[in-house]
């Protein structure tokens, strides 16, 4: 089964994926500070990969295995936010 997103898409609440086996998976934007506080254009510049997601200006990466897992961003500037 190939997991690899297809595309990117945001609404104001919540952060959702397209993948390539025709699922689309969504995650609370509050999961992911730095994307919470991006603008839409920064939202915007994102890459794709096999594996998942990144927004260099922003440094941060999402996986899609973490979305599936149901794991929100906890980085160290996460962190005190998830709780």
């Amino acid at each position: 089964m190939n997991t690899s997103p297809k595309a990117v898409r945001f609404d104001d609440d919540n952060l959702w994926v397209s993948l390539a086996d025709g699922r689309t998976i969504a995650a609370p934007l509050a999961w992911f500070p730095r994307l919470l506080q991006a603008t839409p254009a920064q939202r915007a510049q994102v890459e794709l990969s096999k594996e998942g997601l990144h927004w260099d200006a922003l440094d941060e990466d999402i996986s899609v295995a973490g979305l599936l897992a149901g794991q929100p961003d906890l980085s160290r500037r996460g962190a005190h936010l998830a709780a």
